[in-house]
């Protein structure tokens, strides 16, 4: 599988927020997608995040979702034009960092949350990016202002719709601060909460959806299982629900955060059946398909070429050091930001992954599908821009 580096500045998900506040001249934003044109006569703007819609996962969900058939084969949506195109997730592709960088408008080295689990610099402890509060402070551990409040700040009405659960996480308050949060807990509630914030504010506006079942029914399931469909199936009747309800001088955008890929048993690696993979690493984090390996002092080398000489051609092997002047992360990498990336960090290949069944839940290992490596699978997401009516 050909690599797809994420398209920082040009075509990835960071470049999604500012390029729709500058359609209403909001101070510093700067349209590098050309959604001016597609986007001309929309006083509101809903923008719906389906967590794990890949790109390539549009034909797959098509045949029980009419509104991806529609969008593949150019059809009008609810009497309305639209444009399908893509984007590329940041790197990891996975859900704290891509959501973040659409959130701020940042590259994941800018805002610092650089993966699913980081180690928190000068500790053993591995952070969850998911399952986190208040420790440490959100407001400190990406400290850059969001493109919420920056559209807030300038007059924009800004709704957030997501489920109650994540109302005052860490993640929440590093990626959707700003806006005024509408709990909504199934797709239906979602839908409603996303119209119900384009009718009640005056313009300019813009509504945020997020719904994550069918992430959730991949990484459990796997792609195109019965429960996945069945999450596409309701993914459908979300986007049918908000086009119906659509006001006419409102547009809809709908991304996704990343794509998924079933991992096959055979090409699973266990750190904990692996001792020389464990060999002068102090602290792993990362998750399955992008490991970051926090190593002893003066064991960077041994550690490379241990992990290199196991994995071979199921993965790339970088050091730190590598991988941030290649720009994984973007142009810059903060120095407060930088020792969250391990020393090493291992980037897996085509459909391999790498769990540590030793120091992590066991229900990871029995997850199906995956994400955060840079196959077009997880990278590419859709663009999808259905316009206001003339």
């Amino acid at each position: 599988m050909t690599p797809v580096r994420p398209a920082y500045g040009q075509g990835s998900l960071a470049e999604v927020f500012p390029s729709i506040l500058a359609t209403w001249s909001v101070p510093g934003a700067v349209d590098l997608l050309g959604l001016t044109g597609q986007l001309a006569g929309a006083r509101k703007v809903a923008v719906l995040l389906v967590d794990g819609l890949g790109r390539e996962l549009l034909p797959v969900a098509a045949p029980v979702a009419p509104v991806f058939a529609d969008a593949l084969a150019g059809r009008p949506l609810a009497g309305r034009g639209s444009q399908l195109g893509s984007l590329t997730a940041t790197f990891p592709s996975t859900t704290p960092t891509s959501l973040t960088s659409l959130g701020t408008g940042a590259a994941p080295g800018g805002h610092g949350l650089l993966g699913f689990t980081v180690n928190v610099p000068g500790t053993g402890r591995v952070l969850n990016h998911i399952d986190w509060y208040d420790d440490p402070d959100p407001l400190v551990w990406q400290p850059l202002t969001t493109q919420f409040a920056r559209a807030a700040a300038a007059g924009v009405a800004v709704r957030v719709v997501a489920a109650g659960a994540y109302v005052g996480s860490g993640l929440t308050r590093s990626a959707w601060r700003g806006g005024a949060y509408r709990p909504a807990d199934d797709w239906l509630s979602v839908a409603e909460g996303m119209l119900g914030g384009l009718r009640e504010a005056s313009s300019p506006a813009l509504v945020y959806g997020y719904h994550p079942d069918l992430d959730a029914q991949g990484h459990r399931f796997g792609v195109d299982s019965p429960q996945w469909r069945a999450a596409a199936v309701e993914v459908d009747q979300l986007l049918t629900r908000v086009l119906d309800g659509l006001p006419a001088d409102a547009a809809l955008v709908v991304i996704a955060d990343h794509g998924q890929l079933d991992v096959p048993a055979a090409q699973r690696f266990d750190v904990a059946a692996k001792p020389a993979l464990r060999a002068g690493v102090r602290v792993l984090a990362g998750e399955p398909r992008v490991r970051y390996l926090h190593t002893e002092p003066g064991a960077v080398a041994d550690v490379v070429a241990a992990w290199q000489a196991v994995l071979g051609e199921a993965a790339w092997v970088a050091t730190r050091e590598e991988a941030i002047a290649d720009g994984w992360f973007g142009p810059v990498v903060t120095s407060a930001h930088t020792p969250r990336i391990g020393d090493v960090v291992v980037v897996c290949r085509d459909r391999y992954a790498v769990f540590a069944t030793d120091r992590e839940p066991p229900e990871l290992a029995r997850l199906v599908a995956f994400h955060g490596s840079w196959t077009a699978a997880e990278m590419l997401v859709p663009l999808l821009v259905v316009p206001a009516r003339d």
